[in-house]
């Protein structure tokens, strides 16, 4: 049993109850026991944590990575989304299980560090030579101890048939849907606990053909998993739909089945208020990527308008060659710095920005029964943050000293009541050789050693 006391609390729970000085009290089920103001009741026995100076919250939820591409950061920098991703697919087919396992561990070690405790990958390059990649990132994740939402993604639209990636990084349609289903019977857990759960993932629509789309969608819903999808990133996508489909991306989604809340999109910047409506009213989720959108220059999300029209919306950090940051906790500055160039200084506030990263996240996986608030018989998935610093003294709002200050040093992080941060350090990891692994494997993906 863990015991926190003498901290402020933001719960995120449903009445957004906060607590200036309170307590929190993780089970020995891993789960939290009670969480209030004041000191918790002397009756629970167990390791206890002062939190003066610190804000708990829950664990932050990574809605949208490629880990992978933690091995390619810092290339195309001054490219579209378009000229981004030719650029780099050729390096991508040159991939093979240890690089993604020394680019997932560093990326989600990094990840642990920023205050995320869940996050997703869309892996979708698959190398015919390069070994069992999505098993190479889930034992990375279990080495960090973060719960874990990897998708099985697939691109079969090569350059020679119309699409984007060239013809040596697809896969063959039937081939895709028989390693997705083959991931999911292998590795899918869908008890309420699970660190593991898998969803399918076809790249993106010009990438991926109509096909595939229909099928994967057809196979998530068969076996009970979500589907998640890049869709309205670019104005360069939209025309790509027009042309080839006769159609807006949205209404696309809406055509091959892939509109629902078991189904949340990435990015969804260019989407106009019938899209939004369409989103809403299906309870499809969009995973905001606000430093990725800017750093590729796509465009800024009508996150303000997508809250208000029901959709469920959570953060992303995004491929960590498109947002070479990839600091989770710095994204809720992003997200809101972001409403506010569009709509003003109202149009969002410290706490609409950190549910975008707990709760907001948990309903695009599907989760908000088990994490995204910190509530007695949920999962003690949670962050105690240090804000008692230079960098953040003068600012007595705790949750705007996160959210506006800079970011904040983790100095506990639980995953079901068990440490995998501590005085912002890995516990079960050391950074040192998650960065000497990543850095091997970035010379050599590049050919430099």
């Amino acid at each position: 049993m863990i015991i926190i006391e003498n901290a402020a609390v933001a719960t995120v729970d449903p009445a957004g109850s906060e607590y200036t000085d309170g307590h929190l009290v993780v089970g020995d089920d891993g789960r939290i026991a009670a969480v209030g103001a004041g000191r918790a009741p002397d009756s629970y026995q167990g390791r206890r944590i002062d939190g003066r100076g610190c804000l708990v919250t829950p664990g932050l939820v990574n809605s949208h990575h490629h880990l992978y591409q933690w091995a390619t950061r810092g290339l195309a920098l001054d490219e579209t989304l378009f000229g981004w991703l030719t650029t780099l697919y050729p390096i991508w087919g040159r991939l093979d299980a240890e690089i993604v396992g020394a680019a997932a561990g560093a990326g989600l070690g990094w990840l642990a560090l920023s205050g995320c405790t869940t996050s997703m990958d869309h892996h979708y390059v698959f190398p015919r030579d390069g070994g069992d990649v999505l098993a190479a990132e889930i034992e990375a994740a279990r080495q960090i101890g973060v719960r874990f939402h990897p998708t099985r993604g697939s691109m079969d639209l090569s350059r020679k048939d119309g699409g984007l990636p060239p013809d040596h990084v697809v896969e063959d349609t039937d081939e895709a849907l028989a390693a997705t289903e083959a991931a999911i019977d292998r590795w899918h857990d869908p008890s309420p606990d699970s660190m593991l759960r898998i969803a399918v993932a076809p790249c993106s629509p010009f990438s991926v053909t109509t096909r595939l789309m229909t099928e994967s969608a057809e196979l998530a819903r068969r076996r009970g998993v979500r589907l998640h999808t890049h869709l309205a990133e670019t104005d360069d996508e939209e025309e790509f739909c027009l042309e080839r489909f006769g159609c807006k991306p949205v209404e696309y989604a809406e055509r091959v089945g892939w509109l629902g809340d078991d189904v949340w999109l990435a990015h969804g910047v260019h989407l106009d208020d019938a899209a939004i409506a369409t989103l809403g009213a299906t309870g499809t989720g969009v995973a905001h990527c606000p430093s990725s959108n800017a750093r590729l220059g796509a465009g800024s999300a009508r996150v303000r308008e997508l809250i208000d029209g029901g959709v469920p919306v959570g953060l992303g950090v995004d491929g960590a060659a498109s947002q070479e940051v990839s600091h989770l906790g710095a994204e809720l500055r992003q997200a809101l710095y972001t409403a506010r160039l569009r709509g003003g200084p109202t149009a969002m506030d410290a706490r609409e920005a950190l549910r975008l990263g707990t709760m907001g996240g948990a309903r695009c996986l599907g989760r908000q029964d088990d994490i995204g608030s910190l509530e007695p018989g949920k999962l003690a998935d949670l962050v105690m943050w240090r804000l008692d610093g230079l960098g953040h003294d003068g600012i007595d709002d705790r949750v705007a000293a996160l959210v506006f200050g800079p970011p904040a040093r983790v100095d506990l992080a639980l995953v079901g009541g068990r440490p995998v941060v501590e005085r912002g350090e890995l516990v079960n990891a050391d950074a040192d050789t998650l960065t000497a692994r990543a850095r091997s494997a970035h010379r050599r993906l590049l050919g430099l050693s």
